[in-house]
């Protein structure tokens, strides 16, 4: 079950500031998490654009129009697009794809039944693409570091370097168990020295070729189209890698707020990514056509320590995607479109820290057979670009609904989203061409978690009409108790339940053959609201007493918050419902789904579902509840 709350019981995400020090903090965090993806796109970005056989000639007008390209595109897609619209669109602070999606459903009565199946449908292919991309950066960003040390020793082959970074990937997801509380600490300083470098190695070359600031004129770009036509079009195909991790700067507002992940960007990651990408075309103005645009830049003795930084910033930008992947996948989980899962809590002050170790080893195995399959950073560029501007797309289109649910009119809206998606899909069709050079592996991640997400809801809402048919009203179980006074023991029962208004068929079960019930009798459902978080205070919505020593507890939580049933036995004994929990037991039931030819879905999609919720993670693992003070009872529900 799921619903809006009121702004009282809600909390915002986005941290408070107070002060200078606390900006600066918290804009060093940013820097670390939020840009290590972007960060990293200069090790592999312009090299493509100028690499036989799909990039364009080392020439002075191709050059100039591709630095152009790339300065612009940073321009309008992130400070325009994500830095001063999609940021807008937070929900109680909390951004990313599926906080908008959350958003809108808060607000389905505004829109049309049509357009919301259209919203939901983007936002969760949209949100699938986003683990195509979790999984594709930490191979690319490893490998693409790695690979420098080809520039510095014959030693380093092409069968070392990508043993090296299997073992590099390796020890990054091994690692997740511990949680990122003590690293994080360091990603600020390291992505900081990161940037500061490829900063001042751009600006020497642009000291030896200044004629390269030219490229900050938009005619450059327009001229290259020009002369280069289809294939300058293709091109847009590399550009985009320069934006890529976009999405990123609103995903994490609610971990630093808007301000801090504004600061970063125009203080240190925007004249720095500037600078390093001008700077390579300066190198190519005076070199010509080499194997590394970005290695080049450093002299010889000094590729060592540039592979060193570039791989820790790799490593950086992959723990932030991993990161990401595991918030999603909550997220996703407590809104029902993905089943229930293990969350592991790896830090006491931070909240959202958290392992999720099926989703964390899956990530493991796709990027170890990526890294196998195409050996070369430079053929993973064709696969990013359409994770990348797949998701971009998706989110230009759940802003205009966000937008108009503000009150915009589509005159205003229409034209912002237009522009919008005049880059999205100029981009994404650039890529196109590219889906069976390595860009089908993105697709296929994403129709296959759309697959599963989608049946996965589908198939819970089966579920819940199936129940609700057989649910027998409150009113009705009253009466009869108070007919029959059935024999009461010592204790308290809680069932849990989805139907807040029929009996739990758990305790009808129970009741049908144990013949007696416990003293106190909890009804305890938890609804998922469209909001981050609920205030403490808040989780318990009501307490009703329903006489003969029953009561209906209603409780609440946010779509990034996991469902805690004793910290709610906590907040009811704080309202006024005791309850003794060394004499409590918690009654859940485990569904046996016998798939039929009944409507409602495809048949082989409900044996998917079958197949999910027999694999998904106990109730009680998930509800936090003691597994020593569980009773399960089965029953068998016809799909």
């Amino acid at each position: 079950m799921s619903g809006t709350t009121s702004p009282s019981s809600a909390v915002s995400h986005a941290p408070k500031v107070d002060g200078p020090s606390d900006l600066a903090k918290l804009s060093l965090a940013a820097l670390g998490i939020v840009y290590g993806d972007i960060g990293t796109s200069p090790l592999y970005a312009i090299r493509e654009c100028f690499r036989a056989p799909h990039g364009v000639d080392v020439t002075r007008a191709n050059v100039l129009g591709v630095e152009s390209l790339f300065v612009w595109a940073m321009t309008l897609v992130i400070v325009v697009k994500y830095l001063t619209f999609i940021m807008r669109a937070d929900n109680r602070g909390e951004g990313g794809i599926l906080a908008l999606l959350a958003l809108l459903e808060a607000k389905r009565a505004k829109q049309s039944r049509r357009s919301m199946v259209v919203y939901v449908a983007l936002g969760l292919f949209g949100t699938a693409l986003l683990y195509g991309d979790g999984v594709i950066t930490p191979a690319i960003s490893v490998l693409g570091a790695t690979e420098g040390l080809s520039s510095t020793s014959t030693f380093f082959t092409t069968p070392v370097v990508v043993t090296l970074a299997i073992a590099i990937i390796v020890a990054l997801f091994m690692s997740q168990r511990f949680g990122t509380a003590r690293v994080g600490a360091v990603f600020g300083p390291a992505i900081l020295l990161w940037f500061v470098t490829i900063g001042g190695l751009g600006l020497v070359w642009i000291a030896r070729r200044p004629e390269v600031l030219l490229a900050v004129d938009p005619r450059h770009a327009v001229a290259f189209f020009l002369a280069n036509r289809l294939h300058g079009f293709l091109i847009l195909g590399f550009v985009v890698l320069c934006v890529t991790g976009g999405e990123a700067l609103s995903a994490d507002m609610g971990h630093f707020g808007k301000t801090p992940i504004r600061l970063a960007w125009f203080v240190v990651a925007f004249p720095a990514l500037v600078a390093n990408y001008l700077g390579q075309g300066a190198l190519l103005l005076a070199k010509g056509p080499v194997e590394s645009s970005f290695f080049e830049m450093a002299p010889g003795g000094g590729r060592w320590g540039l592979v060193a930084i570039a791989t820790v910033a790799a490593i950086i930008a992959s723990q932030a995607m991993i990161s990401g992947a595991f918030s999603v996948t909550r997220q996703a989980v407590q809104l029902g479109y993905w089943p229930r899962v293990t969350i592991k809590h790896t830090s006491g002050q931070a909240e959202g820290q958290i392992y999720v170790p099926e989703v964390s080893f899956a990530m493991m195995v796709a990027c170890i057979g990526l890294v196998l399959a195409f050996q070369d950073s430079s053929r993973f560029a064709s696969a990013y670009g359409i994770a990348v501007t797949g998701t971009m797309t998706a989110t230009s289109i759940l802003f205009y609904g966000v937008a108009r649910g503000w009150g915009w009119s589509p005159l205003v809206a229409g034209p912002l989203v237009a522009l919008f998606l005049s880059l999205d899909l100029a981009f994404f069709s650039a890529n196109v061409h590219k889906i069976a050079e390595g860009g089908w592996f993105p697709l296929v991640v994403g129709v296959a978690i759309f697959t599963l997400m989608t049946t996965w809801r589908r198939g819970r809402e089966l579920l819940g009409e199936a129940f609700r048919s057989q649910a027998l009203p409150l009113d009705v179980f009253m009466a009869d108790l108070a007919a029959t006074g059935p024999h009461r023991v010592a204790g308290t029962a809680v069932f849990m339940t989805s139907n807040p208004s029929g009996v739990p068929a758990v305790l009808l079960h129970f009741f049908k053959h144990g013949k007696v019930l416990h003293e106190q009798v909890l009804f305890l459902s938890i609804a998922t609201r469209h909001v981050p978080e609920i205030a403490r205070s808040e989780l318990v919505e009501e307490i009703k007493d329903l006489g003969q020593g029953f009561t209906q507890v209603r409780a609440q939580y946010g779509f990034t918050q996991t469902p805690n049933v004793l910290e709610l036995l906590d907040v009811c004994a704080e309202k006024g419902l005791e309850t003794r929990r060394e004499d409590t037991s918690y009654f859940l039931g485990r569904e046996t789904l016998i798939v039929t030819r009944k409507r409602g879905m495809a048949r082989w999609r409900k044996l998917l579902f079958s197949l999910m919720s027999r694999n998904a993670r106990p109730a009680n693992a998930f509800f936090q509840i003691p597994p020593n003070r569980v009773v399960e009872l089965g029953a068998q529900i016809e799909l």
